[in-house]
């Protein structure tokens, strides 16, 4: 095919998304979605749950992100050998007469069993069976199988699990200088101080994208972003509204489930089959592992203090929003609200929903879709259903979330948003490198 054969391709193909998209904005409030997972989604549902139940060192966001990542980039790179519409990743043979069923939960299962056989096998081995034993016997099915674990063999070679403990230590105590929370002598640590020099998936390195770094402490404005975070992240504060108190709270929730839930809901509404949905949660999983990789890496590169830190310097009675004296009505059920713990600069959790939520516009084609997220912190009855909170765009979402971690007291404003760009530009990246449109 000719350049600009692919190129109409390319258009036809997002304008097809696109329109898709426009009604499902229409439709999405009217008409409730009915489940129904093919092998990717309901394979995507038991990699986020199996990854969010281990301790902190592999269920952390930052290390949940390279787990979901390693094993829907395995799913991806397995179906896209059977149904060839991006640049070969993993598997490079194409295998069209491959069921591409057995091939995604292949790559899935193997992935997973290979990361928690000690704790998870017998689980995940059911789960396999049952997807197997849906799919009709014969060759294809068998190609599938093959080449799922050519997948999933690939991604387990690249090296991405270098999960390590690492001591923290306190720091020298210098103005700008992050500095871990706690008494002396027994700080609270980062677990996943390792994802700062994982490797990547798609990015060359983990610094490919650094960041222009925190203002200088003398500068007008680091001077406005301190005094915003002051009054708007005060415990206390009357310049916060309850709404904006309320979403700093909700948003203190898991981003690999919320989001990973966000994208299954979408396939089901849109009715995407295998081959669209691993090229969806490909995009979105490895865009946001990548992201947080980047992310943290410019987290220990520039080293940079948190506001609680900042701001006690000379106002030792300030406490921010995220303390743990916050009653549980506002600060929901789980575990109690506290300034994490790892430098400021730049901020992981709007690097993780902007790079997240562009890979949905970059899938369908649009920022505009209306859709819900939730939170496990609320309601506060865990035996009522999760709160919801709509969005009409998928930008609303990392919008709302950069404002909610000044609102909590934990980020000055410039961590936000540089890390909302660093997000966007991970996912431009990725998308341009493997998820172009290719016949």
């Amino acid at each position: 095919m000719t350049q600009q054969g692919v190129r109409e391709g390319q258009v036809m193909k997002s304008a097809r998304l696109g329109r898709l998209a426009v009604l499902g904005a229409a439709v999405a409030l009217a008409i409730p979605a009915v489940a129904q997972a093919n092998e990717v989604t309901k394979w995507n549902e038991i990699a986020v749950n199996t990854i969010n139940a281990k301790p902190p060192l592999t269920s952390a966001p930052p290390a949940g992100a390279v787990f979901v990542a390693m094993v829907q980039g395995a799913v991806y790179g397995a179906v896209n050998a059977v149904d060839r519409h991006g640049r070969p990743y993993l598997v490079y043979r194409s295998y069209p007469k491959a069921s591409a069923d057995a091939a995604a939960a292949t790559a899935a299962f193997r992935v997973l069993d290979s990361l928690f056989s000690a704790t998870d096998h017998a689980a995940l081995q059911a789960a396999y069976d049952a997807s197997l034993l849906a799919i009709a016997p014969g060759a294809s099915k068998n190609q599938g199988i093959e080449v799922g674990g050519l997948a999933a063999d690939a991604m387990l070679a690249e090296g991405h699990d270098s999960r390590t403990v690492i001591t923290c230590t306190f720091g020298s105590g210098l103005p700008g200088v992050w500095q871990p929370l706690g008494p002396p002598g027994a700080p609270l640590c980062d677990p996943t101080v390792w994802v700062a020099n994982a490797k990547p998936f798609v990015l060359k390195s983990p610094s490919q994208f650094r960041t222009a770094g925190p203002y200088s402490l003398g500068s007008p404005e680091y001077a406005a972003d301190l005094a915003e975070v002051k009054s708007l992240g005060k415990i206390d504060s009357t310049t916060r509204t309850d709404d904006q108190t309320h979403a700093a709270a909700y948003w203190q929730t898991n981003p690999a489930a919320n989001y990973n839930a966000i994208a299954r809901r979408l396939v089901d509404q849109f009715s995407l089959d295998v081959t669209d949905s691993a090229r969806l949660f490909g995009l979105l999983d490895l865009s946001a592992a990548d992201a947080i990789i980047n992310t943290w890496n410019d987290k220990y590169y520039w080293n940079f203090w948190r506001p609680i830190t900042a701001i006690r310097s000379t106002d030792p009675t300030w406490t921010p929003l995220f303390d743990p004296s916050l009653p549980v009505a506002t600060a929901g059920i789980g575990p109690a609200l506290i300034t994490p713990p790892y430098p400021d600069h730049s901020s992981g959790a709007t690097a993780y929903a902007s790079a997240s939520m562009h890979a949905l516009a970059s899938f369908f084609g649009t920022d505009e879709m209306t859709f819900y997220a939730t939170s496990s912190r609320f309601p506060i009855d865990p035996m009522q259903p999760r709160e919801k909170r709509f969005f009409s765009r998928f930008s609303d979402l990392t919008n709302e979330i950069l404002e909610a971690r000044i609102w909590a007291g934990i980020h000055f404003r410039n961590a936000d948003v540089q890390a909302a760009n660093l997000g966007r530009e991970v996912e431009r990246y990725i998308q341009t490198q493997y998820f172009a449109f290719v016949h």
